[in-house]
């Protein structure tokens, strides 16, 4: 059987670097070596930059490969991007694979792009009948009117960096007075900014994946931030409380499920996704839809498949044997 090299890509140029490190390591640490042999590969803005056996080794962007100091050459056959934020979340990456025929285990770069955008996205899916907040676009540069954004959408109110898949710049807006201030943290993070309107309910989130046996939901979770709302802290400084399976009606969690699976399918993604929902008087509401969601020891994808008692390395060998199925490996 002809062993395939795995780069998990990590790192990349958000705020996110150090979270991205630490859902690589996971995946890294749980995959079987009977088929693959996989390392890891920092994306940083000075290059790409393998990890093998210990030893860094610079990684040729135009043909995936680097040499060792005995002189033997690695190539990468398979890439794993597991970057949150750019380039990888937001499907630039994956649009650089395609065209250099990489095969890659990720959404493809339309969808990852798409997803990746809070706005986009979510005008998207409404446009097939879904939930979702309602909402004012900012553009970088542009005149707008802080007090009729206020009155449109009511307080209180969000502020999201809506071109960035990271958890900074995200602001819980209460007065009028607080609002300009908001727009300006999330700008730092984006071109784009996304006031959205607040939507008091119960938050759960559902992962969801691809494999052999279709397209299958995980357990939902329940998520009861510590804080204002599920945040940087509540996310990875365990500052919220996070329950499985989520405390709601056996016929809301299929719901919540069926759902998931169609915004996966619209959206035509691959491999794993986690769709983030508010639930309002029994009605979900999609709040994110995440193509590279965290996969860190803190993370909650990785706690869904606890529940299920499915092991890490099993649950991302399906994704593989699927993702890989129609490619030859050399």
């Amino acid at each position: 059987m002809t062993m395939i090299n795995v780069g998990v890509f990590c790192g990349g140029y958000s705020s996110e670097y150090d979270i991205s490190v630490k859902s690589a390591n996971v995946i890294l640490a749980n995959l079987p070596r009977e088929r693959y042999n996989p390392f890891l590969v920092y994306v940083k803005p000075e290059g790409w930059f393998a990890i093998y056996e210990d030893e860094e080794y610079q990684v040729s962007e135009i043909d995936f490969s680097f040499t060792l100091g005995n002189g033997t050459l690695i190539k990468i056959d398979l890439a794993h991007i597991y970057i949150h934020g750019h380039p990888g979340e937001n499907g630039k990456l994956q649009a650089y694979f395609e065209m250099k025929n990489m095969p890659f285990v990720n959404s493809n770069a339309l969808s990852s792009h798409l997803s990746f955008d809070k706005w986009f996205c979510n005008q998207f899916l409404s446009g097939f009948g879904i939930n979702v907040s309602e909402s004012v676009l900012l553009l970088k540069g542009d005149a707008y009117d802080v007090k009729a954004i206020g009155e449109q959408l009511g307080y209180p109110l969000f502020v999201k960096p809506s071109d960035s898949g990271s958890s900074y710049g995200i602001s819980k807006v209460y007065t009028v007075e607080d609002l300009p201030k908001a727009i300006e943290e999330a700008f730092a993070e984006g071109q784009t900014v996304v006031c959205e309107a607040f939507l008091k309910g119960t938050e759960v989130t559902c992962g969801v994946y691809r494999s052999e046996e279709g397209v299958q939901a995980l357990p939902c979770i329940e998520i009861v931030p510590e804080t204002d709302y599920f945040d940087y802290e509540a996310k990875y400084l365990g500052k919220s409380q996070e329950i499985c399976p989520a405390r709601i009606s056996d016929e809301l969690t299929k719901e919540v499920q069926a759902l998931t699976v169609k915004v996966y399918q619209l959206l035509q993604m691959h491999s794993l996704a986690r769709v983030d929902f508010m639930i309002v008087n029994d009605v979900p509401f999609v709040i994110e839809v995440n193509s590279t969601p965290g996969f860190s020891p803190e993370s909650l994808v990785p706690k869904m498949l606890k529940e299920i008692k499915k092991p890490i390395g099993e649950f991302w060998s399906e994704i593989y044997q699927y993702e890989t199925k129609n490619v030859v490996f050399k």
